[in-house]
């Protein structure tokens, strides 16, 4: 499937006049892009191959995108002297519309530590050295999923460093479906469904979020569906027959799926009452009796507080065993999820809580929504697109930023914006993943790998690849 943007015009505005602001004599232009600290101390990098695939790979340019972009450009700017279309015409003429860039990068679902090197781009055609840096626009997006998938991965930390410690050997193995995505509804757009979907993917299988699957079938060969899902109500289910006839739905509910797995929002009116007296006493014996699981949905109130209180109700009704760690299990009929609310730092919170009080970790599944998918932006993991090396004239240049900056003191200090300079080598050591000059010997090869060069993709990565690259290792668990 190939983009029906104009790719002339994907790129921020101002871009149009840099190739007459770099100095004369400039042929070369070389970037990289790195996380350069934010909310967590690693970054897994992934995206890249479908913004490869859907925007940059074969012909993108054509004279058709070129006279759209001319007088498109031209209102834009209110000017003629600043759109050049010769520079996209020499592309089109000398190279048929193919991209002449190269871009390298470290293997998707690679786990890098923040400031490192993940990606560089540089022009292969002196002509077009302008080129590498009008890119930036469309390959910054790229930290949108990188995010995602950083964030999913440190919720797997958490919830594999409480079923360590609380949960029967025998729960671990539903761990990929802990953490389910239900955030297709609270993002801006299917695009971003499907990157910030399928990032999720890469860590966890739970997922309401098909564009999530769809994406790594399409751009990453995946070899099936990896987001996989239950029958569950929502709220005009359950309140359908008004307060009285709840009781009537749940008991529908369960009457309509005998067997497996389903799930029923149960904070409509009362959760308590519904733990309580519906599904605790009511409706026991059916929930008791069934080939499967019924996962109780809380929907609002403080998570800890009303999860603690919902169990405790559960337990009283329905029993509980102690599993070989010392924790409270409840029947494997029952189980609850939580939905609302819910980020990397209420996980942690809901997981402490339940651990002090006994409660064992595998009772409890998650859905995020916003705060997966959408309760992100570049600065979670403050991504950033530098040049760090040009030509001009002949004469290789090393380039960096080093701004000095006012703290919240009024005190001058040296910026974290500091970028970095020269070509780059990501290469890794026993200590480590570590950026270095490329020239710099070090007796190691460089982690990143040649993924595009002039519109063609090299070294594509499939999605079992990827998740394999992203597995979270006991020693990375005890480190963070």
């Amino acid at each position: 499937m190939k983009t029906q943007e104009n790719f002339v015009l994907l790129a921020d505005a101002y871009k149009y006049s840099h190739h007459k602001l770099y100095y004369p004599g400039t042929t070369k232009i070389y970037s990289y892009l790195e996380s350069r600290g934010g909310q967590f101390d690693e970054t897994t990098f992934f995206g890249l191959q479908y913004f490869l695939k859907y925007y940059l790979e074969g012909q993108v340019i054509t004279k058709e995108k070129i006279d759209e972009a001319e007088g498109f450009l031209t209102q834009v700017f209110g000017r003629t002297d600043v759109f050049d279309r010769s520079k996209f015409d020499y592309i089109l003429e000398k190279h048929n519309g193919r991209l002449p860039i190269r871009i390298r990068a470290v293997p998707e679902g690679t786990v890098v530590p923040v400031n490192n090197v993940l990606m560089t781009i540089e022009n292969t055609d002196p002509e077009c050295f302008w080129l590498s840096n009008f890119l930036e626009t469309l390959l910054m997006q790229v930290w949108y999923p990188c995010t995602v998938a950083t964030v999913s991965r440190e919720v797997r930390k958490i919830v594999e460093e409480y079923f360590e410690e609380t949960a029967s050997e025998a729960a671990k193995a539903g761990i990929d479906f802990v953490l389910n995505d239900f955030g297709f509804r609270g993002v801006s757009s299917v695009e971003s469904a499907g990157l910030g979907g399928a990032a999720h993917l890469i860590s966890f299988r739970g997922s309401d979020t098909l564009m999530g699957s769809m994406m790594a079938k399409r751009y990453y060969d995946a070899q099936k569906v990896y987001g996989l899902s239950i029958p569950a109500t929502e709220h005009s289910v359950c309140t359908l027959l008004g307060e009285e006839g709840e009781l009537e739905v749940f008991k529908h509910i369960l009457k309509t799926f005998p067997t497996g797995v389903v799930a029923c929002v149960s904070d409509s009116f009362d959760i308590f009452r519904a733990c309580s007296e519906y599904w605790g006493t009511e409706l026991k014996d059916l929930v008791l009796s069934r080939d499967g699981v019924l996962v109780i949905r809380p929907d609002s109130g403080d998570p800890v507080f009303t999860l603690l209180r919902v169990f405790d109700i559960l337990m009283t009704k329905f029993g509980y065993t102690i599993n070989e760690k010392g924790y409270k299990v409840l029947p494997p009929q029952v189980r609850v999820i939580q939905g609302d609310g819910v980020n990397v730092q209420a996980i942690r919170s809901i997981y402490g809580a339940l651990k002090v009080n006994g409660i064992s970790a595998e009772n409890l599944v998650l859905g995020m929504g916003g705060a997966l998918l959408q309760k992100v932006d570049r600065d979670t993991q403050k991504f950033a697109f530098k040049c760090s090396y040009a030509e001009v004239n002949g004469n290789p240049v090393d380039v960096q930023k080093s701004p000095v900056e006012l703290d919240t003191h009024g005190k001058l200090v040296q910026s974290f914006k500091k970028s970095k300079a020269g070509q780059l080598k990501l290469i890794r050591t026993d200590a480590g993943y570590q950026t270095v000059r490329k020239e710099t010997p070090t007796g190691y090869e460089d982690q990143m790998i040649t993924v595009f060069e002039n519109g063609e993709i090299i070294n594509t990565n499939s999605f079992e690849e990827i998740r394999e690259r992203a597995i979270v290792t006991k020693a990375v668990q005890i480190e963070s």
